[in-house]
């Protein structure tokens, strides 16, 4: 039964304080993480949960779970327990809201679309505790919302094309294809081929017509991954493409139109590489319309143990097991958390199904985990004392010092580091810089 037949059936039977309070029911559960919520907690009666595990549950920020419980907890359809930790149940509030109430639960709940992609569930379970994650969740709401040209970063393994068919899954193309290019497995000479596919005959082998990538993702989305691997011939030819949206195959001297959303993803720092004359500026500014950003795993060590429990239920249930058929004991979750992991998300999971694989009995033990790359980096004090720095940390310190000469005018320090002031401000936010005295508002590109 919908809302507007539910609504039509008691109007003329209600009073005008029951209608207020329908009214009131049914802005609540419009909004599609309230009625979430709700549901969620309605279904486990007696059980308390946090604004913590609720994040986690349902991969939003903060600010998104706090604004809906409070409002649950106003309309009284859901109770806060008592407690050190604000901790929140389920409720069921007496008279006509406890029977909207009802009638909302006993009606099929909606299944949107970000609740079927399994994209969006893959996602969910590289969500953690660490807030970065669920601050991408929302820049990937808000890319599915457009075609602007996605370029994803981040560490191999990170999950680059799990965000990729993601951002596919929620937008309007969803229902079209999804066509991925391994750019780093595609040399120059099969690049035309593959991308643009070929008529018959237009070289030796070619015996029949063949649709290229481009052909097979119109009207869908085309993702190229490590496209910062990509030789400045295909970066030409893919350029052309990018600016006209036509192609010809290989062979072939009919001209194709094609409209499809691009998505690229790199572990490949592309502003050296565009300094360096190793990738094209112009290709660069067509697919960084909107960047993307993913942590290393190591820059999310709090999230190692919740990943690596959910990892465990999976090869629990791929193998018929019950979920919690295997687990991790303290000594194995600390060992984990103390590794460095160079191949991130995709290298904790192949190392916890080795371990579910080799462990004896249901407690995974510390000397039941195998690393691939058992040498972690030495520490300080066996280099003398002495960390070289990482690459990050050398441009956030060289960034800093910058601007700090140049007294926090962004004009200025622009001009010094040879980049655009919104490629500074985008460093700004992502390192965290802050001026270290206060800064004369009346100085000219001052820090705004």
């Amino acid at each position: 039964m919908d809302d507007v037949t539910f609504a039509a059936r008691r109007a003329t039977s209600v009073s005008r304080p029951e209608a207020d309070i329908e009214t009131r029911f049914r802005s609540l559960v419009q909004s599609p993480l309230r009625a979430g919520i709700l549901r969620f907690l309605s279904a486990r009666p007696g059980e308390t949960f946090d604004i913590e595990s609720l994040m986690q549950t349902f991969g939003r920020l903060r600010l998104d779970i706090d604004n809906c419980v409070r409002e649950l907890v106003e309309f009284g359809v859901v109770r806060k327990a008592s407690g050190d930790v604000p901790r929140y149940t389920a409720a069921r509030p007496d008279g006509p809201a406890g029977t909207l109430l009802d009638t909302f639960l006993e009606r099929r709940a909606h299944v949107g679309v970000e609740e079927s992609s399994p994209s969006v569930q893959r996602f969910r379970e590289m969500i953690g505790r660490d807030e970065k994650m669920l601050a991408i969740f929302e820049w990937i709401r808000t890319a599915a919302k457009s075609d602007i040209s996605v370029l994803i970063l981040g560490p191999t393994g990170a999950g680059k094309e799990v965000v990729a068919r993601m951002i596919h899954e929620l937008s309007r193309r969803g229902q079209e294809k999804f066509q991925a290019v391994n750019c780093a497995a595609l040399p120059d000479t099969l690049f035309e081929s593959e991308i643009f596919g070929y008529e018959k005959g237009a070289f030796t082998g070619a015996h029949d017509r063949k649709p290229g990538r481009l052909e097979m993702a119109n009207g869908g989305t085309l993702f190229l991954d490590e496209v910062g691997d990509l030789s400045l011939v295909a970066q030409a030819k893919l350029l052309r493409v990018l600016e006209e949206r036509r192609f010809e195959r290989l062979g072939g001297n009919r001209s194709i139109s094609v409209d499809f959303r691009l998505i690229s993803a790199t572990n490949r720092p592309l502003d050296s590489f565009v300094r360096d004359s190793r990738f094209r500026e112009d290709l660069y500014y067509r697919i960084n319309a909107f960047a993307i950003r993913l942590p290393s795993l190591k820059e999310r060590a709090i999230d190692i143990p919740v990943l690596a429990n959910r990892f465990l239920a999976r090869y629990c249930a791929a193998n018929g097991l019950p979920l919690d058929a295997r687990q991790l004991s303290p000594e194995a979750a600390e060992q984990l958390v103390s590794y460095h992991w160079p191949g991130n998300i995709r290298e904790l999971e192949s190392t916890v199904s080795r371990a579910a694989l080799s462990a004896p009995g249901r407690l995974i033990r510390p000397s039941d985990i195998e690393f691939l790359h058992a040498q972690a980096p030495a520490p300080p004090e066996a280099t003398g004392g002495t960390r070289l720095p990482t690459l990050r940390d050398a441009e956030r310190a060289h960034i800093s010092r910058v601007l700090e000469s140049a007294h926090w005018n962004k004009v200025e320090a622009a001009r010094i580091l040879d980049i655009s002031r919104g490629t500074l401000y985008r460093k700004i936010d992502e390192f965290g810089l802050e001026p270290s005295t206060p800064v004369d508002p009346r100085r000219k590109g001052g820090r705004r």
